[in-house]
């Protein structure tokens, strides 16, 4: 069985440069040793980067010991539910990409506060238009 995004479809790639996921494999898929809940697929903002070093989770500072180079606004990062809700309720919500978003997600998040900061692009861009 393969993994579910929040809206009920196969989990999409998040992002593979810098490659994200709890598993490092660019998806946000999850399992027991995750105790993060690192499954909301986002594309961070600089506000949203500046609310997580405010709070204690610094995701620009380059880490190398870890083979982290530290997120750029733009990146797309798999962010835990928790830390996505706080910027959420703090106004500093970044947007989301829902079809890579982990469906374990919304044991912490509600849809409603998701489907909102969709950054969602549609398999066929000339919806767009």
């Amino acid at each position: 069985m393969s993994d579910r995004n929040v809206l009920g479809g196969e989990l999409e790639e998040c992002g593979s440069d810098p490659v994200t996921g709890f598993y490092r494999t660019g998806c946000c898929e999850t399992g027991p040793e995750d105790i993060g809940n690192h499954t909301v697929c986002t594309v961070v903002s600089a506000e949203f980067l500046a609310h997580q070093q405010q709070v204690g989770n610094d995701l620009s500072t380059p880490r190398l010991e870890y083979g982290f180079a530290g997120l750029q606004p733009g990146d797309r990062w798999c962010v835990c539910a928790e830390r996505w809700l706080q910027a959420y309720e703090d106004g500093a919500a970044a947007p989301v990409v829902l079809a890579a978003t982990h469906e374990r997600a919304l044991e912490v998040v509600p849809l409603d506060a998701l489907r909102p900061h969709a950054a969602d692009v549609p398999s066929d861009p000339s919806a767009l238009l």
